[in-house]
């Protein structure tokens, strides 16, 4: 990669660490599944006008808008606003690389080789060290939601792989469409109209600014950038940059939101990015039935096979790879 391709693969990494600090200040003037549904209503709008119809079958762009959004960033959001520090959700949230190698083993047939199963094995005790560090200094409940949320991301990164969008801010753009009314709907129904009223009606400068930065900033700039990057370089070369995230994750949170990180969790965060990168970027068997039809989507033979667990977009679903232009 070329100096400023790696200077724009960490600035993504930045903007995707920095965006739990500012869901944590969003969370501040916004009911959770209100600011949740906010946040995909301002991704749609206006860039569902300037994306093209879309590029897959609604089928998928459904599905996964509501594992994506409604299941895994209402968890989120909700986990968050129960107490789960933001520096520990975004680390906490890689788990969700685990979750994707076993719904892809248990879905589309890809078996783990043994590194990556070991890489499986360090995650998981990463999750569970930062579990002992959180039971003992919050909410462990809310630590329990944002692993939900993870699993749930895992889901939508499966269900992401088997549409193959040959657009990832098309298909992007299109599945912040599907989130807006269920999780306005449910807004109503457990944080109640007088709250979100009350929240809308208080809104200033601030809260609007922490509403397009998750929207804009995050989603819009974040998976442009990220699926420009895999259009030019090889999905392994790409993909690393994504462990970045729980650094500038934790280091934005202890910067900003004073949150401290404990000895314990000092070792969760290397057990976890370490697993997480033994799972992610460990080389896939070729035994499955994408390898021996080229690969999922129909893409041509000649076009390397590649498993679920690969360049993982930190923020929301697995950016399909496409061969790097010559």
């Amino acid at each position: 990669m070329r100096p400023p391709h790696v200077l724009l693969a960490v600035l993504v990494a930045a903007v995707w660490g920095v965006n739990f600090t500012v869901i944590e200040v969003g969370l501040g003037h916004f009911p959770p599944l209100l600011f949740s549904a906010l946040r995909f209503l301002a991704a749609a709008l206006p860039a569902v006008f300037l994306v093209g119809r879309p590029k897959v079958a609604w089928k998928w762009i459904v599905g996964v808008g509501l594992v994506l959004g409604v299941a895994k960033f209402g968890l989120l959001f909700v986990g968050m606003d129960h107490g789960m520090p933001a520096g520990l959700s975004s680390l906490v949230l890689q788990i969700q690389a685990v979750f994707t190698a076993l719904f892809a083993f248990v879905a589309l047939g890809e078996r783990p080789t043994r590194l990556r199963l070991a890489g499986m094995g360090v995650a998981l005790a990463g999750i569970a060290v930062a579990a002992v560090d959180e039971g003992t200094t919050g909410p462990l409940g809310a630590f329990v939601l944002v692993v939900v949320a993870a699993a749930c991301w895992g889901v939508s990164n499966v269900l992401t792989r088997k549409a193959a969008p040959p657009d990832s801010l098309n298909f992007m753009v299109w599945v912040s469409t599907v989130p807006v009314l269920p999780l306005l709907g449910l807004s109503l129904l457990t944080e109640g109209p007088s709250q979100d009223l009350a929240a809308l009606r208080g809104l200033d400068w601030q809260g609007a600014g922490t509403v397009l930065y998750v929207a804009w900033v995050t989603t819009v700039f974040g998976f442009g950038a990220w699926g420009w990057l895999l259009r030019r370089h090889p999905a392994s070369t790409v993909a690393p940059f994504s462990l970045l995230v729980p650094v500038f994750g934790m280091s934005a949170a202890a910067l900003f939101l004073d949150e401290s990180v404990t000895p314990l969790r000092w070792c969760a965060a290397a057990l976890l990015v370490g697993g997480v990168a033994l799972t992610s970027l460990a080389p896939g068997r070729r035994g499955g039935p994408e390898a021996r039809t080229g690969s999922a989507g129909g893409a041509p033979a000649d076009v390397p096979a590649r498993t679920a667990a690969d360049a993982p977009a930190p923020d929301g679903v697995t950016v399909p790879a496409v061969p790097p232009r010559t």
